[in-house]
């Protein structure tokens, strides 16, 4: 018996934990999407249990977290705006330095594509970033905004959400985050709805720590906090039982507590023809 946090677990759901965690990470498509390397806005994809193609679109930065939100999940505050003007106002009412990115439903890599302005210190700085924001905006992005944001720092990052794998169904993950998320693949998984102690074995199944510790003159890290990010992760599984996947990456600590500052909800649409 494997025996954590007081409770006993049964030597086969250590294995089976272990069988489902070895499947996904090597699997190509759970790192695609740790990396948020996006899909294609419509696309087919058959889902498990099910016989029939279902089609997958992606909701905006915004809508996404709007949803997340409602469910718990933790984001800074943030303002839509449809003009340079309305960004300036944003940014005056936010504080600076804040960030702007351009938003839409069918946008997908922004940082590959530029459309992410990082560190603006000034109205002026706000607008100009705006305009060129608007003007990298094609056809194909449809109806676009821009999102105006607090440009957060912090020296320890997370990442979260959950997938839909063809054998194991829904799955939620934690891990650490940042640009060397995969080559250390510290990434905990279970299944889909939690239980009870389930997020918090999760913490402590990873490898890193040292890192929930105080770190570098920051505060230890509230895992409660991060319990209640994954316990709002599963009760989007189970309430929104069209969302395929849940993209938070990355969650930065600020003073201690996770903030996610991007996310991405992809839905299923009913079957294809």
């Amino acid at each position: 018996m494997d025996r954590r946090n007081g409770c006993v677990k049964h030597p086969r759901l250590v294995e089976r934990r272990k069988n489902y965690r070895d499947h996904l990470l090597s699997s190509e498509s759970v790192w695609d999407w740790i990396n948020d390397r996006r899909r294609s806005r419509l696309q087919a994809v058959r889902l498990p249990g099910r016989g029939e193609e279902s089609i997958l679109t992606t909701l905006s930065e915004a809508s996404s977290k709007e949803l997340l939100r409602r469910h718990g999940v933790p984001f800074a505050e943030e303002r839509i705006t449809s003009s340079p003007e309305e960004a300036i106002a944003a940014a005056e009412s936010i504080g600076f330095p804040c960030v702007a990115k351009l938003n839409g439903d069918r946008i997908a890599h922004k940082t590959e594509r530029g459309l992410v302005r990082l560190n603006l210190q000034t109205p002026e700085a706000v607008g100009a970033a705006a305009r060129d924001l608007f003007s990298a905006a094609t056809p194909e992005d449809g109806e676009v905004s821009v999102l105006v944001a607090p440009m957060l720092s912090g020296s320890r990052e997370l990442i979260a959400g959950f997938l839909t794998d063809e054998q194991f169904g829904k799955v939620v993950m934690i891990g650490l985050g940042g640009v060397l998320a995969e080559a250390i693949g510290d990434v905990a998984f279970r299944l889909l709805p939690l239980g009870a102690g389930d997020a918090e074995s999760m913490i402590d199944e990873l490898k890193t720590q040292a890192l929930f510790e105080e770190f570098r003159g920051e505060p230890a890290i509230n895992k409660e906090s991060v319990v209640n990010v994954l316990n709002a992760l599963s009760k989007v599984a189970q309430e929104e039982s069209n969302v395929l996947s849940v993209d938070l990456n990355p969650l930065i600590i600020v003073n201690g507590e996770p903030i996610a500052v991007d996310a991405l909800v992809e839905l299923t649409e009913g079957a294809s023809r």
